[in-house]
């Protein structure tokens, strides 16, 4: 009798919890509609998406050059923290030593949990100044905001993908091994395709993580509302340009703001649907 209590209270707070998680996705949704899609709609759509100018004084709201900047940076984060991100998973669990793995995984533990400024800082004192001595330019640009976000995303990706490969039953590089192949023939062409949905996971994530990235892009990539026209010119993100101007945004500068926020997170629900789409189809 005791243990069905006990079994039922359990069930009905992991219910609560579950509709607490729901109710505050809800509420988001709820709150960034209600007050961005009549910005939208008084604005003009084609105006507001396309648009190419970004002069609230002027009642001007185009956050195409932000739509761009965010695509850009995420894509050149993608470039520079995926591959990296992969190839050290695979060295972590198939290749890495013991005592150097004792070393090495905790320092990509600690990678996660360095705050996001710290990262811009980082990228300010150091990326720029590389970028800016290499390439030319000012240094606060897309490759340097790329740069720093690759960096940033490393953790995550490291992290997933490792368990992804160390999830691969052993029968897999076993029986590779049985055909005659290599170890690192083994790890790569039996192990690494079994585990294609557990990186692909990794991401997701990783894109959900450096889309969203607000405080390090800021210090990084010179914030200009234009379009970039090369990888050592400055950009702005969706997220810099929300959080560079509601401090001081009222009326219908501040919905368009909120709009803003409308884009970012149907694009990110984009993505994942995307990414969800393409994860389903290599299962078949």
């Amino acid at each position: 009798m005791a243990n069905q209590i006990k079994e039922t209270l359990m069930r009905f707070v992991f219910f609560l919890s579950a509709g607490i998680s729901v109710l505050a996705v809800l509420l988001i949704c709820v709150f960034l509609f209600a007050n961005g899609v009549p910005a939208i709609r008084e604005i003009g759509v084609s105006e507001f998406l396309l648009g190419k100018i970004w002069k609230p004084s002027n009642n001007l709201y185009g956050i195409f050059p932000m739509i761009v900047g965010s695509l850009y940076v995420t894509a050149g984060a993608i470039l520079v923290g995926v591959p990296t991100g992969v190839l050290t998973a695979v060295f972590l669990a198939r290749f890495c030593p013991k005592k150097a793995y004792k070393i090495l995984k905790p320092a990509v533990d600690l990678l996660a949990g360095i705050p996001s400024v710290v990262y811009g800082f980082f990228g300010l004192m150091v990326i720029v100044p590389f970028v800016r001595n290499t390439f030319g330019g000012s240094g606060t640009s897309w490759l340097a905001a790329s740069l720093v976000l690759g960096i940033m995303i490393l953790p995550t990706v490291i992290g997933v993908s490792e368990a992804a490969i160390r999830a691969v039953p052993d029968s897999y590089y076993e029986g590779s091994l049985a055909l005659g192949a290599t170890h690192e023939r083994s790890v790569f062409r039996a192990v690494l395709p079994a585990a294609k949905s557990g990186i692909l996971s990794s991401v997701i994530l990783g894109v959900g993580r450096a889309i969203g990235e607000t405080m390090a892009v800021i210090m990084v990539a010179g914030n200009q509302a234009v379009l970039p026209s090369s990888l050592t010119k400055g950009l702005r993100t969706l997220t810099a340009n929300i959080v560079l101007e509601m401090g001081y945004a009222a009326d219908l500068h501040r919905e368009a703001l909120i709009a803003t926020a409308v884009v970012l997170f149907v694009f990110i629900l984009l993505i994942n649907l995307s990414f969800s789409a393409v994860k389903r189809r290599s299962k078949v």
